[in-house]
């Protein structure tokens, strides 16, 4: 039987206020990096051996 999930604990203090600076500044994904992803993900979609 599963284990019951415990509740989140709420951030607060520094750690709420770190958060919060890191969700106000996300920069975009460059091209480059876009396309590495994505090469890594062709990549492994090409040797993938289950059925979907």
């Amino acid at each position: 039987m599963a284990k019951p999930i415990k509740e989140t604990p709420l951030l607060t203090g520094e750690d709420a206020t770190r958060f919060e600076q890191a969700a106000q500044e996300v920069v975009p994904a460059s091209e480059k990096e876009i396309n590495e992803a994505r090469e890594a993900f062709d990549y492994f979609a090409s040797i993938a051996t289950f059925s979907m």
